[in-house]
């Protein structure tokens, strides 16, 4: 079972910040998961949310941030003990921090159309176009994996994709990622059964769980033979595991 890192290590550093990334490479944990939402100034940019007032304190919707706007936002905002302030990163800055991960999970929030979706991956993949043997681009919205598996389709897309669940869809879930072409399943932790563990193998999915923060649960995940543990305090499980 492999540590990935929730946002970068969002219970220990704050989350989606290239610190954040720094702080679980330097725990030499090698895979680690975060969002990617594309900008006003059509950028690639590592962000949760569509707004910062979480965690930024600055009440801004990234759909009207401008470039003046997010240079001044302080991602650490919600840690105050942080050593330093945390700008907003852009892909390109997270892949040189992560360059020597075994595994990288991308998560593409949801957009409202399927142009938007198609227009999203398009950039997501050209800008990733040297990393594909160690991302899986993973989302909720079937309108991405929708745009992921038509691009592959045309032979223009080389990359895992793993499809997220976060309602009891039972089955119906591993048939959606089946159908989408994914090779991985991405289970919320209250979800995750050994039964459905199982069912997800058996179809040839690998399976990560999100977001798991109690070892003893982590130890029962592991038992279960999942591939990957999405968590929030990494330094925590890779003592205790």
């Amino acid at each position: 079972m492999q540590i990935i890192g929730h946002r970068g290590a969002r219970g220990e550093a704050p989350e989606n910040t290239l610190g954040g990334f720094q702080y679980l490479h330097n725990l030499g944990i090698r895979a680690v998961e975060f969002d990617v939402r594309l900008s006003k100034q059509q950028e690639l940019v590592i962000i949760h949310d569509d707004h910062f007032l979480r965690t930024t304190g600055v009440d801004l919707s990234l759909v009207h941030a401008s470039d003046d706007d997010i240079q001044q936002l302080n991602l650490a905002h919600t840690m105050p003990d942080w050593h330093q302030p945390e700008a907003l990163p852009r892909l390109a800055q997270v892949m040189q921090i992560c360059h020597d991960f075994d595994h990288i999970e991308i998560e593409v929030k949801a957009v409202d159309t399927q142009d938007d979706a198609d227009e999203l991956v398009e950039f997501l993949e050209t800008a990733l176009e040297y990393d594909a043997h160690h991302v899986t681009i993973t989302s909720f919205d079937v309108k991405i994996m929708t745009a992921l598996q038509q691009r592959q389709l045309k032979n223009q897309s080389k990359f895992h994709r793993g499809f997220l669940v976060e309602f009891p869809f039972g089955t119906h879930a591993i048939e959606t990622a089946v159908n989408f072409g994914c090779d991985r399943i991405g289970w919320k932790d209250i979800l995750a059964t050994q039964a459905l563990i199982d069912l997800s193998h058996q179809a040839g999915l690998k399976t990560s769980v999100w977001t798991v923060n109690d070892v003893e649960r982590a130890k029962a995940l592991r038992d279960f033979g999942i591939h990957g543990l999405i968590t929030d305090f990494p330094k925590l499980m890779l003592e205790q595991l």
